[in-house]
């Protein structure tokens, strides 16, 4: 069951508004809020990435983008009249949410500045003034809405009150776990690394340029296109060790070699702003031998012998056994967009997909091979933990979700006072309904 607001697809959508390439559209002052204005831009901008994703097209849906960006404003004024503040840590972390968001819809990184045609630096000081007011839009939000609670007496009241033919079909969901083995890299190897890390260090310092070197050999696929540069970052962004010593770096500085989750750098200091840094970094990752990879899939048909013959649990195993984050939940992988363990079929990454797919609850895979998230080589035993069949929603099944409509509902309900009450003292001019809207809410006065 997938629950948007409109508030909240707009919110999501800021960069498929406005970066994306569009067709010239006719600009013109459709309304003012409390000083801030409304374009026809803004409205015909939205509407053309709403149809592009499939939504039916039409007056009613600019005019429901239109009575949309109308409260936004409306908010926005809000937190002027209120004095409210984000400080610019705010801004950045929240721009680099939502980013990172993007490039795992997309697929990376690169993928994501050709959609827009623009360097992730461009999209970010594009975008960085709508985040900032987007911030304080929510903040007038919360004020709304933090303190209203939901009781099971109300959820079970308010789905008794959706007709039986209006129940929402919910898709089918996978709880999916693994366990992870990571082949050992022998000391030689990782002495070699180090090795041919030290010697482009000393390129660098004798006169060649970090950029080109990066270009050349670095293995990280995201920054060697570009230099190895990684763009401005905040405190907490990047692997500790890296961190440590990068915030250390005077500018141009080159650092020693040091080694993290992902293999081992080096780096360099482009610029400092406050708590931001900009750093390009040339990274090599000790490869296991062939060897060591074989072992790494031994060792899980142990694990799995161990649990098929009832020896441990998936739950016990993956404690004991597992080199990947998710042993600290059992071995249950979480769905990073919805930060719960369910999965819909379409959020699972297409090779995972592909094994449980094949597989019935409570069934255990053979070892497969697959690649961490730092792009090292590993095995892994897959675990359908469960499968839900596409339904009608209902109380046993999906208390949660019912839970959270019936409290988005309500917070609605108070969000519709408080429009109610804003409107009869906020300056509010329409001065071109050119869509012939029927608004909701009396914005025309």
């Amino acid at each position: 069951m997938k629950i948007k607001t409109l508030l909240f697809t707009l919110s999501l959508l800021f960069a498929f508004s406005a970066a994306r390439p569009q067709p010239q559209v006719i600009d013109n002052v459709l309304a003012v809020v409390g000083g801030h204005v409304v374009l026809k831009s803004d409205v015909e901008s939205q509407y053309l990435q709403f149809t592009a994703q499939g939504s039916k097209g039409g007056p009613d849906l600019k005019c429901e983008i239109f009575e949309e960006l109308l409260f936004q404003k409306l908010m926005l004024y809000q937190a002027e009249v209120d004095s409210l503040e984000v400080s610019e840590n705010q801004v950045e972390s929240e721009l680099d949410r939502r980013l990172r968001y993007f490039i795992y819809q997309i697929g990376s990184q690169e993928k994501l500045e050709e959609y827009y045609k623009k360097s992730i630096t461009d999209i970010k000081n594009e975008f960085r003034e709508y985040i900032k007011e987007q911030l304080l839009v929510q903040q007038v939000q919360s004020k709304i809405t933090d303190n209203i609670k939901i009781t099971p007496s109300e959820v079970r009241e308010f789905f008794n009150s959706i007709p039986k033919d209006s129940l929402p079909l919910v898709s089918s969901e996978l709880e999916i776990g693994h366990i992870v083995k990571i082949p050992h890299v022998s000391d030689s190897i990782k002495l070699e690394t180090r090795k041919r890390l030290n010697e482009l260090r000393e390129r660098i310092i004798n006169g060649e340029d970090f950029g080109a070197l990066a270009v050349l050999y670095s293995e990280d696929p995201g920054s060697a296109k570009k230099s190895g540069e990684l763009g401005f970052t905040n405190r907490g962004e990047l692997y500790p060790e890296f961190e440590a010593v990068a915030y250390n770096l005077k500018d141009k500085e080159v650092s020693q070699v040091i080694e993290s989750k992902a293999g081992y750098h080096i780096i360099q200091l482009i610029e400092r702003r406050g708590e931001r840094i900009n750093v390009r970094h040339i990274l090599i990752q000790p490869k296991p031998s062939v060897e060591d990879i074989a072992s790494a899939k031994k060792f899980l048909d142990s694990v799995y012998t161990l649990i098929d013959t009832h020896q441990y649990s998936f739950t016990e195993a993956a404690q004991k056994f597992s080199d990947d984050p998710s042993k600290n939940n059992n071995g249950i992988i979480i769905n990073p967009q919805t930060l719960t363990s369910k999965f819909e079929n379409d959020d699972v990454e297409p090779s995972l997909f592909f094994i449980v797919d094949k597989m019935k609850p409570g069934e255990l895979s053979k070892p497969v091979p697959m690649r961490t998230d730092e792009g090292k080589q590993a095995y892994r035993l897959v675990y359908l933990k469960s499968r839900t069949e596409p339904h009608t929603a209902n109380l046993k099944d999906d208390y949660d979700k019912i839970q959270n409509l019936a409290l988005q509902f309500k917070q609605n309900r108070e969000t519709q006072k408080w429009i109610d009450n804003k409107l009869k003292t906020t300056y509010i001019n329409i001065l071109d309904n050119a869509y012939e809207c029927v608004f909701k809410n009396n914005w025309i006065q």
